[in-house]
């Protein structure tokens, strides 16, 4: 925001921070006029933000929930992510738009979901997903100078995570995976707080003799291929892991994706983890039992190396 005047901030509390101290301190820097409070209206917040973009402005809206999103789909599917093919490129929306989701603190089945794959399958938005301090600055600096809609995947279940910043280092790259950890027997692609959970069960793996690969996904849409592309040939199994559900989810558009271009490096089917395909219980106990951990990606990774 010292950087660019037309940065502007829209969302409910955000001048209190909003619910998780995300925007804390910021309407005390830059005032009212830049930080601006809404209406519990998400439709219209989205709406607000489209036209701010429209008209010359960078609007950072802030979702309170991901599960809130549907309420400003028209908006962000049917306005925003469209105006650039529309208009033959005479217009732009360059939107961020930050969704907060995932499963953790009991918020249940209505403030818990992972939607990443409707995002997807929207032409005209781009879709990042940090899972570090690094590239949580990286990528929130990527998507507020790109001149297209952004959709920007915070977990709360990293928002307590800690690390430095250099804030005089370049944006991460919106469409580049990164190596979490690497590997030579097992290709595992996660996204999110998914990552974290794929590295301590490649530690615990490691002490077996099993090397596997993490690869940070980061970028939902564009997907880097080619990096996946590359450890895939290398490792000849590949697993992929994602908190949302199974069914219909990013990890069936990474397996087919692999399957389409390198089918024939693969020694043994992909495995896809997830969570089952239900609600998200409000149950603290139900609630570990549905998110997948790291005994669920080592059963995976363990049926890869049992069929070839």
């Amino acid at each position: 925001m010292e950087r660019d005047d037309d940065v502007l901030i829209f969302g409910e509390d955000v001048s209190y921070g909003g619910p998780f101290g995300a925007t804390a301190g910021l309407s005390q820097s830059f005032g009212p006029t830049r930080v601006i409070d809404t209406p519990i209206s998400e439709g219209a917040v989205m709406g607000l933000a489209v036209g701010a973009a429209l008209s010359g402005h960078r609007p950072v809206v802030e979702v309170m929930f991901a599960d809130f999103v549907t309420l400003a789909m028209d908006q962000l599917v049917n306005h925003a992510a469209k105006f650039r093919y529309m208009t033959d490129g005479q217009l732009s929306v360059p939107m961020t738009i930050r969704v907060q989701g995932g499963v953790g603190g009991s918020y249940g089945a209505q403030h818990s979901q992972s939607l990443e794959s409707w995002f997807l399958n929207v032409p005209g938005l781009k879709v990042v997903a940090p899972s570090s301090v690094k590239d949580a600055a990286g990528l929130l600096a990527a998507a507020i100078r790109d001149d297209d809609p952004v959709v920007y995947l915070e977990h709360r279940g990293l928002y307590w995570t800690k690390g430095l910043v250099d804030l005089d280092d370049a944006p991460t790259p919106i469409g580049s995976a990164a190596v979490a950890r690497s590997g030579s027997d097992v290709t595992v692609v996660a996204v999110s707080r998914m990552v974290d959970v794929a590295v301590s069960a490649s530690q615990k793996l490691a002490l077996d003799g099993i090397e596997v690969e993490v690869l940070d996904l980061r970028s939902v849409s564009p997907i880097d291929w080619a990096t996946i592309d590359e450890s895939v040939r290398r490792t000849r199994r590949l697993v992929v892991v994602h908190e949302a559900v199974v069914t219909g989810g990013l990890g069936a558009e990474l397996v087919a994706g692999v399957y389409a271009t390198a089918f024939e490096a693969l020694i043994s089917p992909a495995v896809r983890v997830g969570a089952p395909l239900t609600p998200v219980p409000a149950s603290p106990f139900l609630e570990r039992l549905y998110t997948p951990d790291a005994e669920d990606v080592i059963a995976a990774v363990l049926e890869t190396l049992r069929e070839q």
